[in-house]
């Protein structure tokens, strides 16, 4: 289980950071050419941005530990805990991005936690 831990822990980091980055290169694509559209000029500044494209590649290489994951635990004991990335981000959103996190943020975050202690609470008994 420690093993499936570290994966899902280095998934979520690579998935989290990646997020992040997507979204400081899409704020700099859109500060340029407006919002993502099928504009070609807006498709190239897009994925010509090195945030987007290290967003990209941090994404699916969270992607490949969480076929790790799947790998080695039901699906519907393992997907629930990607649930945390929700609770995670915002801590970037806030401190990097400067996005507001208001109480009920804060209040569905904790709903999140007590469902991810609830299924592997509930796992573990099984």
């Amino acid at each position: 289980m420690l093993l499936v831990l570290t994966l899902l822990i280095t998934a979520s980091a690579l998935t989290v950071t990646g997020e992040v980055l997507l979204k400081i290169g899409m704020n700099e694509v859109t500060a340029k050419v407006g919002a993502f559209s099928l504009n070609p000029q807006v498709l190239w500044t897009t994925f010509t941005d090195w945030r987007v494209l290290l967003g990209f590649g941090l994404v699916f290489g969270g992607a490949i530990f969480w076929l790790g994951v799947i790998s080695r635990v039901d699906l519907s004991f393992a997907y629930p805990l990607l649930a945390l990335n929700y609770v995670i981000i915002l801590i970037p959103s806030r401190v990097l991005l400067n996005e507001p996190v208001t109480l009920m943020r804060l209040v569905g975050a904790l709903i999140i936690v007590i469902g991810v202690i609830v299924i592997t609470w509930g796992s573990g008994k099984s």
